[in-house]
């Protein structure tokens, strides 16, 4: 077990460095919707080409990001009967849930994507818009965030199996609750 939780630790620091500069791309995506706002208004000048770089900005941080909110277990879900539960058997809804859904989605899309970047990249698709960029980069972000996501998800499966194995500490061993109404909020708002 100990290889395995070195290569999910070597995966969750890949994650971990990855997730924490693509917050860098919004500033620029950013800029670059700002600059190419003020150019339009000042100098009654655009360009498409700016508009995608900004959308491929916003995808690579979504896409990149996304195996680093699994890491850090922010993913969104609805835990109103989860939360209730043990944290053992969280664990296991857990495990479930990265073995049957997360990961044959994830295998899933990356065999539909590995053709579909590499047709694109072959045939040097472009933009159909006037002065618009070239497309195989965008679908190569895409590659690249699920095989990202892939990667997480091992991890995710790694980490949760040594937990409930004993052969890791649950580093997070209680599990948010929500707490009842009555004691979430003040007497002047129930009365």
């Amino acid at each position: 077990m100990k290889p395995l939780l070195g290569f999910s630790r070597l995966i969750d620091t890949i994650t971990e460095n990855i997730g924490k500069a693509v917050g860098w791309l919004i500033l620029v995506a950013v800029l670059v919707s700002a600059g190419n706002a003020v150019i339009r208004k000042i100098f009654n000048m655009s360009s498409n080409a700016w508009l995608e770089a900004q959308w491929y900005l916003f995808g690579a941080a979504f896409m990149f990001a996304a195996a680093y909110t699994l890491s850090q277990n922010e993913h969104i879900r609805i835990d109103v009967v989860y939360g209730s539960f043990s944290r053992r058997v969280q664990h296991w809804i857990d495990l479930f849930g990265h073995v049957f859904f997360l990961m044959p989605f994830v295998l899933l899309m990356l065999y539909y994507l590995v053709p579909y970047v590499r047709m694109s990249y072959v045939s040097g698709e472009v933009s159909s818009s006037a002065g618009g960029l070239i497309i195989w980069p965008a679908k190569a972000i895409l590659l690249i965030g699920f095989v990202l996501l892939a990667l997480q998800g091992v991890s995710e499966i790694i980490k949760k199996i040594a937990i409930m194995t004993g052969n890791m500490e649950d580093p997070t061993p209680y599990a948010a609750t929500h707490a009842p109404l009555d004691e979430a909020v003040g007497p002047e708002v129930r009365s």
